[in-house]
């Protein structure tokens, strides 16, 4: 077998048995064994072993010898981990892990804005005007798909030059949402004029080193967000 193919069925297990704890087909306590893993996906006890492996490292499961694999409850999970956020987002509680994802942007971005507008270096301030005067030509075109690039660029940005390791740190996260809300039809076909007024109100404030008004621009991006799920119940 080549290391494509080991990876391939790697990623098969993974694909199918990380969703399905993540949306909690499983409740806390489930009990899987290698064998069984190796039976129901037909692998070799290898790529079954690295399939829990990973799973273990987002503290979904924990194994132990002769006791098999256990879920984790859900309050010891890797919240913060991407790949996670990815199968909770595919799953029907779909609208709660964006809500409390975008709950977290809310503490956290918009004093990123302000530490930003504070502290950034000057040519990255430049970097920030830039990406979002590009945001504005692909959201006049509609180009969603190049707009969610640009968007991610932004806020990822935005968390690094706040200066603290921690926001930055959530920067994986932040992406997942915004490409979560596009890849589940939650986002406009054309990107919203007062979102658009917003984002450039942030990088003219960042660029200006106003924190007062980078951290108030902000806030009303993460707001609308906010809403537009409240609205979606």
């Amino acid at each position: 077998m080549t290391d494509a193919d080991h990876r391939t069925l790697h990623n098969r297990v993974l694909a199918a048995l990380g969703p399905a704890i993540a949306a909690g087909e499983f409740a806390p306590g489930h009990v899987f064994t290698l064998e069984r893993l190796e039976r129901e996906y037909g692998v070799s006890r290898t790529v079954a072993r690295e399939a829990v492996r990973v799973l273990e490292s987002m503290h979904l499961v924990y194994s132990r010898p002769r006791l098999g694999v256990r879920v984790r409850p859900q309050d010891e999970w890797s919240v913060f981990d991407p790949q996670l956020i990815r199968w909770r987002l595919a799953g029907s509680a779909r609208t709660h892990q964006l809500r409390s994802l975008t709950e977290l942007r809310a503490a956290v971005e918009p004093q990123a804005a302000a530490a930003a507008a504070r502290r950034a270096p000057e040519e990255e301030r430049r970097r920030l005007v830039e990406i979002n005067e590009a945001m504005l030509a692909t959201g006049a075109a509609g180009d969603l798909e190049a707009f969610l690039d640009l968007d991610i660029q932004f806020h990822r940005l935005v968390l690094r030059l706040s200066g603290n390791e921690m926001f930055a740190g959530l920067s994986g996260v932040v992406a997942e949402v915004l490409a979560g809300r596009t890849a589940y039809d939650l986002m406009p076909h054309h990107p919203r004029p007062e979102a658009l007024r917003l984002h450039t109100h942030v990088a003219a404030a960042v660029r200006d080193g106003l924190p007062a008004v980078a951290e108030a621009a902000m806030r009303a991006i993460v707001d609308e967000v906010v809403e537009a799920l409240e609205e979606l119940g």
